[in-house]
């Protein structure tokens, strides 16, 4: 039976942890290293579904970390704190792979798995590629591979020859980004301004929607190292009308 600590020097070779940003929390958020693990659980998130629904000496491994700011009470009641509880009471555990992971893995493997395109140049979060698209049928396309059911590009209508991707929330990058078009989740009003004052097409591609391809590529770079585990997938926080 492995610990944590042998499932987390494999998870080190497969995303190296020291790859994080300064301010995220991959690592292992709830339990300890020497605890036994009977079960390994992969997800984008960790609720209260997923941890309901599965049995005790489990190891919850997600792409988004369960643990981001100090905590100055704890009430059961609320996350994530509910959710401390009852890993605590069934002997279970969470490890969190976000930053290194989408370094190393996930936008690379959105950008050419998922939507078929091929890298040109890769910075960090930001991949890069060529295609010969306009804006609106880069939408149908992206939105066909990732399974989106709402609409939200930029007014901006040009024919797109570079596209960038950055998973999950990539507004912060819209000032450095050198495309046609950007694809990325979360975008907010004041990103999409300047988006817009900078000439560049943005197509929201969703946080949930564009990472939701975290638990199916770890779970085949688990199974390369003998660790046998299962997706339970946590539900998407947003539905669209």
């Amino acid at each position: 039976m492995n610990t944590i600590k042998d499932i987390m020097e494999i998870l080190n070779n497969i995303s190296d942890f020291s790859l994080q940003e300064k301010w995220d929390n991959s690592s292992l958020n709830i339990g300890s290293l020497n605890q036994k693990v009977e079960n390994v659980v992969l997800s984008l998130d960790i609720d209260s579904d997923i941890v309901k629904d599965n049995k005790d000496c489990t190891l919850f491994i997600t792409h988004h970390p369960s643990l981001m700011s100090s905590m100055k009470n704890i009430n059961p009641d609320f996350y994530p704190n509910n959710l401390i509880k009852q890993l605590i009471k069934t002997d279970s555990a969470h490890i969190a792979m976000h930053t290194n992971f989408d370094k190393t893995h996930l936008n690379r493997y959105v950008f050419e798995n998922i939507l078929g395109f091929k890298i040109i140049k890769e910075k960090d979060f930001i991949c890069y590629g060529d295609i010969d698209m306009s804006l609106d049928e880069l939408y149908l396309h992206v939105a066909d591979k990732l399974k989106l059911d709402f609409k939200k590009i930029s007014p901006l209508n040009k024919a797109i020859k570079r596209v960038a991707l950055t998973t999950g929330s990539g507004g912060s990058f819209i000032s450095s980004i050198e495309a046609d078009c950007f694809l990325t989740g979360d975008i907010k009003y004041h990103d999409g301004l300047m988006a817009y004052e900078n000439g560049l097409s943005f197509i929201d591609i969703g946080h949930y929607e564009s990472e939701i391809f975290f638990s199916e590529i770890l779970y085949k770079e688990l199974k390369k190292n003998d660790i046998k585990a299962i997706i339970s997938q946590s539900k998407n926080p947003f539905k669209y009308t």
